[in-house]
């Protein structure tokens, strides 16, 4: 059997040397290691834990260790930060366990320094300091950078900043859709019950369940299309745009395919919907999902999302535009997103804008135009939209309610701390000439 610790150790020497996306890596080490339930969950835990606590955790070690975490090389950064969330962060893994694992992944010239750092964090009964500056300290401790929560400040004021600075998603469990093309709600709640988890309706809609259990549990079922993954706010997303059978929809920038196949089961697998990328690769999710899932009404195209096809001008019922964007409402899910440069989030909502002004050509007079990102930026979101509407009167923005969800101005942004979904944000807007 392979030791997840020592997974975990090499995934994060290689997230930081190669900056690998962790969900990926994920998946490729559990896909191929030999490792039992119990060790599976826990090098999930402690590779994500500490890329989520990176900042944290390199405050302790800069307290306890003669040397700095950025001076430190990448194997022995990483066997401390090991150590430190399992000492702090976890409560069923004796002390010992914690520091003597760590030590014997460190290289061996560094594992005398490693041992020593853990040690003493210990004989400190685990004290940490702190800046006095509030946002400084709260950067630390929640292993947020400076500048991401300067951002958030500018766009939401300091008490809601700090409220999704300091949120965590403790529940970690994954929404799924029912596929009522091959069976139903009722159906899926009886099987995973039989499997001994406990399934939580949505609150917002009535074919999202909501579950705390690995992947692997469930597999089967995404296999033979009952369920898939998808986010309570991208279903109330796929719900705004509102397909309806024998209608023909277009979802630009549609892959992995979530929005896609959500629409299509709504359409009742009757009408047409066209699914574009920039990446041809990409489509082939599409196509083996909407295969999986028994949906035959989805068509596929390589196409820049920026570059006009006349041929589609007023040609769709309906468009979803789920573009490009910072993926900062992901960040519970995938951590290391918080750590990169925010110079490329600036360059975003021209690309963004780009994407929408020309997708709003493809609108039949009468029909409707969602709009849609996972991040919570306003610049990407709120100043797009409002941009659309001054630059082009073809448009009005339309409310939609979706459970307590409801829009203002055609607008909504999910807030995870508020919602207890992904951070998102949906714009509904009707063609009326």
């Amino acid at each position: 059997m392979d030791n997840p610790r020592r997974l975990a150790h090499m995934s994060l020497v290689k997230w930081e040397t190669h900056e690998s996306f962790s969900n990926l890596e994920i998946n490729t080490v559990l896909s191929r290691a030999s490792l039992e339930k119990s060790d599976s969950a826990l090098y999930t835990l402690l590779y994500l834990g500490v890329i989520e606590k990176k900042l944290f955790l390199d405050n302790v070690i800069n307290q306890y260790s003669k040397a700095p975490a950025k001076e430190l090389d990448t194997e022995t950064r990483n066997a401390l930060r090991l150590g430190i969330y399992q000492l702090v962060f976890t409560d069923k893994i004796p002390e010992y366990s914690a520091v003597d694992e760590s030590v014997s992944l460190a290289p061996k010239r560094s594992r005398g320094l490693v041992n020593a750092v853990l040690r003493s964090f210990i004989r400190a009964n685990k004290k940490i300091s702190y800046p006095q500056d509030r946002w400084e300290r709260t950067s630390l401790e929640y292993s947020c950078p400076q500048e991401l929560i300067d951002l958030l400040r500018e766009s939401y004021g300091d008490n809601t900043a700090y409220k999704m600075v300091t949120y965590e998603d403790r529940d970690k469990g994954v929404s799924l859709r029912v596929n009522t093309l091959l069976t139903s709600y009722q159906n899926v709640t009886e099987e995973l019950k039989k499997r001994g988890f406990e399934p939580v309706p949505s609150k917002y809609t009535g074919d999202i369940i909501k579950c705390t259990l690995p992947i692997q549990e469930i597999k089967d079922l995404i296999d033979t299309g009952a369920v898939f993954i998808q986010d309570e706010a991208s279903r109330i997303c796929s719900i705004a745009v509102g397909a309806r059978s024998g209608e023909r929809v277009a979802d630009v920038c549609a892959c992995p395919g979530g929005k896609t196949f959500s629409m299509a089961i709504d359409m009742e697998n009757k009408g047409e919907i066209f699914s574009s990328d920039l990446h041809r690769n990409k489509l082939s999710l599409i196509e083996k999902g909407a295969k999986r899932l028994g949906i035959d009404i989805i068509s596929t195209r390589e196409q820049n999302a920026k570059t006009d096809a006349a041929e589609y001008h007023e040609y769709f019922d309906r468009v979803l535009c789920d573009v490009p964007c910072s993926g900062l409402g992901v960040i519970c899910k995938k951590p290391e997103i918080k750590y990169k440069s925010l110079d490329g989030i600036r360059a975003l909502p021209s690309v963004q804008y780009d994407i929408l002004r020309n997708c709003a050509q493809y609108v039949k007079v009468g029909g409707i135009l969602v709009y849609s990102t996972c991040t919570t930026v306003k610049e990407e979101n709120e100043g797009n939209v409002l941009r659309l509407l001054e630059e082009n009167d073809s448009f009005e923005p339309v409310d939609f309610c979706v459970g307590d969800i409801k829009s203002e101005k055609g607008m909504y942004t999910f807030l995870p701390h508020i919602t207890g979904t992904d951070g998102f944000f949906v714009a509904k807007l009707k063609r009326i000439k």
